[in-house]
């Protein structure tokens, strides 16, 4: 279906009547963590990482290689090469990580037309994992992986890996990307709250602006970042069946729920005193930037960062703690509700060898799972992973409200488009709200820009 959202698409983005239960369950536990102390690990240290006994047989596969590909840079490369290495030590493989760059899409066509694909693939998107199961470059899932979905995912999580009633992916790896991350002392010096509404954001953003600290750090220059800003806003205002339209282009971005969902991002996007570094400074900044420079010094760059929870591993590479100086709050509601957008990075074979199944079986265990969570900066939407074994209790705290949600939350809109219009760096939506970061005024260029770059990519 080349990555188009067709009669499927209900089923692949876990639609659900409302996401309310899952803001509810939420904003009750950041509540818990994010101000009155209860970052603190549930029965102490001691159960930290919980049991350590294998959940899943791998083969033996020595003098095997795999090459596996992600975008990960950073932290999140080294937290997942502990996860390969511990593979490799259990079944004899040797594993190659090679970095894909954001252009997963560009970068996965150009080894098959040159006969070397990446045995496995991390994929972003599901409209990607669509497109290649249409191409028929991803291989079937094996039983033993299937197994380990059966045992550990909810239907949500398994239908969102499937394509037209096949299984072909494992979700690894989960994102909360309607989160706001700030900094408690800029916080505290200006003697602001946390916000519940857009109304209070923008207000608690002026006051911290007065205070002397820019308020509002944005990663403008990695365009997927303004995506995540412009469906959380237009998920709490225009509603989850707007939503799930929208994602599939069955309505336009003409229609006026774009347009009132853009004019309310440009309250923020257009007040440069706002935004660290104004304007310019955000169409500069890339997301890792925009996550340290809101946590680092004695005078941070910004106070708030809007992002999923695994900014938490690039606020390890600062002196902040997370739950102590870095502390998180539901992003705000704008409409009835705050949000729920989630997102995640789903394993797939593009090669049909034994080493390759065995990697999609091991992801889908909890022996996979714990080894991130405990490295930090890690959300996994397996249900049967040990909450202990994440890092710190704010992790902790959203990893239980994700299981809590069930199949109850809405997938990232960008990430269930083409990659064309949804998933690639310089054009279609990622440039198109980069424009619109230039000039917040030209609401109406930025709606005909979108609506004619996506009808553009889902053929329509």
């Amino acid at each position: 279906m080349r990555g188009r959202l067709d009669g499927t698409f209900d089923r692949r983005t876990v639609r659900a009547t409302t996401a309310v239960a899952a803001a509810s369950a939420l904003a009750l536990v950041l509540a818990a963590c994010g101000s009155g102390g209860g970052t603190k690990d549930n029965g102490g240290g001691a159960a930290k990482g919980g049991s350590t006994a294998p959940t899943v047989r791998l083969p033996q596969l020595k003098g095997q290689k795999l090459q596996v590909t992600a975008v990960w840079t950073g932290p999140e490369r080294e937290n997942f090469v502990k996860v390969l290495d511990e593979f490799e030590k259990r079944t004899g493989a040797t594993v190659d990580f090679v970095p894909s760059g954001d252009d997963m899409a560009g970068f996965i066509g150009s080894k098959i037309a040159g006969g070397g694909p990446p045995d496995v693939a991390m994929l972003q998107q599901v409209g990607v994992l669509g497109e290649f199961a249409e191409k028929g470059w991803l291989k079937p899932i094996g039983g033993a992986a299937k197994a380990q979905l059966a045992k550990n995912y909810t239907k949500g999580w398994q239908d969102l890996g499937a394509h037209k009633g096949t299984a072909y992916g494992v979700y690894f790896k989960a994102s909360n990307k309607s989160l706001v991350w700030y900094n408690a002392r800029a916080f505290d010096t200006a003697g602001a709250k946390e916000p519940t509404t857009w109304r209070d954001f923008l207000k608690t953003a002026q006051t911290l602006s007065e205070s002397g600290v820019e308020p509002v750090s944005v990663g403008g220059s990695d365009g997927w970042t303004l995506t995540d800003w412009f469906e959380n806003v237009y998920l709490s205002q225009a509603g989850p069946e707007k939503y799930d339209r929208l994602a599939q282009h069955k309505i336009k971005w003409t229609d006026p729920s774009v347009k009132q969902a853009l004019t309310t991002l440009g309250q923020l996007f257009g007040r440069k005193d706002l935004l660290a570094g104004g304007t310019s400074g955000a169409l500069q900044t890339d997301f890792p930037t925009s996550v340290t420079q809101t946590f680092s010094g004695d005078t941070p760059k910004a106070a708030m960062v809007s992002s999923a929870d695994f900014a938490a591993a690039n606020i390890a590479q600062t002196k902040a703690k997370v739950g102590t100086d870095a502390k998180v709050f539901p992003f705000p509601a704008v409409g009835a509700k705050s949000p729920v957008v989630t997102g995640g990075d789903v394993a797939v074979a593009l090669k049909d060898s034994k080493a390759a199944q065995a990697l999609l079986t091991f992801l889908a265990s909890t022996d996979a799972a714990k080894i991130w969570a405990q490295a930090g900066g890690f959300l996994s939407p397996n249900k049967a992973l040990d909450q202990a074994a994440y890092a710190d209790g704010v992790m902790r705290e959203i990893a239980k409200a994700l299981i809590a949600a069930g199949d109850d939350f809405r997938f990232d809109m960008s990430d269930q488009a083409p990659a064309s219009f949804g998933g690639k760096p310089g054009q279609g939506e990622w440039k198109d709200l980069q424009d619109f970061l230039k000039n917040p005024e030209d609401v109406a260029g930025t709606q005909a820009r979108l609506e004619k770059d996506a009808a553009k990519s889902f053929g329509r």
